[in-house]
């Protein structure tokens, strides 16, 4: 097999477009001593942020939050950076722009999978008059949602490169796409309207989008399984599927490794990032099988009507907070019944609001130590629903959870 076929377009110093892909927004504080790269940096800024952390207690598909076994959102994750640093690696691209891409590539889901992520688009076209999609609601995290502290005891937002903001919101894997090729025109990543709307601008980043698809088909086989969710006859068409191409099994190991292989054996610049018509007709009928036999599953209806409930009675009593400046005291007052609920809701608005309307006190104190844009400004509104919605997106299933059962407690 050709190695490091992409080494002549891979995102390095030596690259044309090295300044645009690595600019920031405004400059990080600097130390004198630092080792990383731009890429490296961007990387563990995302691995120290909380919307990060909270990925071990989001579903990835099967909604298991005591079975530590099930697949969550945060090894989906690590499958993705796995699989696209060793495609990279093998094309000579840059495995740091794929690892700090699939690092933060989904830090916009929200709770209880693609089923939160559809409830949520609900209530925002309802109220704000557009979708909810996690793509774009991830580069609004990394952009303006997350903050770390600097050298000075200030939280700041995580400012990342043009090159990882990019990745994190052109990655959607849910389009059956072959031959990818960035794209050639600079734009302004908040014009983007729908999930796949433009190619990624890196090679790096069309790695990282065939590499979350790779990702999810196999690991959901295995899910199913463990779950007793496919039936004799079922586990039967997988067997026939794999036989098809010379395999003994379909799992997770063997899905992944031959994908690898493929795409290493089969991409070039001149091609794309791309697998052989063998395998793009594998992927797409384990796809397939996936939506026949588990993603629509007899069995996930229930989760689905729960984590609908549970999303939408805590956006309710959230909303009923809302008065304009005077919605603190309200808040304030509801910690009666929901403390878990209102203490989260409050310090998580003056983190973003303009000091002056903060309250004294600890939430002022917040306020003041945040150097950050502040979103949500004097709370109008849709701003202030905007906030709700940000803050149940940010949830775990497990936080979404403790709050829906404190609003059941008399």
């Amino acid at each position: 097999m050709e190695k490091e076929k992409f080494k002549s377009v891979a995102t390095t110093p030596e690259n044309s477009n090295w300044e645009k892909l690595t600019e920031r927004t405004t400059e990080l504080y600097s130390r004198a001593d630092d080792v990383r790269s731009p890429f490296a940096r961007d990387y563990t800024r995302i691995l120290h942020s909380l919307a990060y952390r909270r990925l071990k207690h989001k579903t990835q598909v099967f909604f298991n939050i005591d079975n530590d076994h099930i697949c969550t959102r945060m090894e989906h994750v690590a499958h993705v950076e796995s699989v696209s640093h060793t495609i990279a690696k093998s094309l000579g691209l840059n495995d740091e722009l794929t690892k700090a891409i699939a690092m933060g590539h989904d830090l916009g889901h929200a709770p209880f999978g693609h089923q939160g992520e559809t409830v949520i688009s609900q209530l925002s076209e309802k109220y704000l008059g557009e979708k909810f999609w996690h793509e774009k609601n991830g580069l609004r995290f990394v952009d303006k949602i997350e903050l770390l502290e600097d050298n000075y005891k200030k939280n700041k937002n995580l400012d990342l490169t043009y090159a990882v903001r990019d990745g994190i919101i052109s990655h959607c894997g849910e389009v059956d796409e072959n031959g990818l090729k960035p794209r050639n025109e600079w734009i302004n990543l908040n014009e983007f309207t729908k999930p796949g709307e433009y190619q990624p601008a890196t090679w790096e980043g069309c790695v990282v989008k065939i590499s979350d698809k790779i990702a999810y088909v196999g690991r959901d086989i295995e899910d199913a399984i463990n779950l007793g969710f496919l039936d004799d006859a079922t586990r039967e068409e997988l067997l026939k599927m794999a036989r098809a191409n010379d395999e003994k099994v379909l799992n997770t190991t063997v899905i992944m490794h031959n994908l690898i292989i493929d795409i290493c054996e089969n991409s070039s610049p001149e091609k794309g990032v791309c697998l052989s018509p063998r395998f793009l007709e594998q992927i797409n009928a384990i796809k397939r099988f996936n939506y026949e036999h588990i993603y629509n599953h007899e069995r996930l209806v229930p989760f689905k009507k729960y984590s609908e409930l549970v999303i939408n009675q805590i956006f309710d009593i959230l909303l009923t907070t809302y008065s304009g400046e005077k919605s603190w005291t309200i808040i304030e007052e509801k910690k009666r019944y929901y403390p878990i609920l209102m203490g989260a809701f409050d310090k998580w608005l003056a983190h973003y609001c303009y000091d002056e309307i903060v309250p004294e006190g600890e939430l002022k104190d917040i306020a003041l130590n945040c150097e950050n844009e502040k979103i949500y400004g004097n709370l109008e509104e849709k701003i202030y629903i905007q906030a709700i919605l940000d803050f149940i997106s940010g949830m775990t299933d497990r936080f979404a959870i403790k709050v829906f059962n404190e609003l059941l407690t008399y």
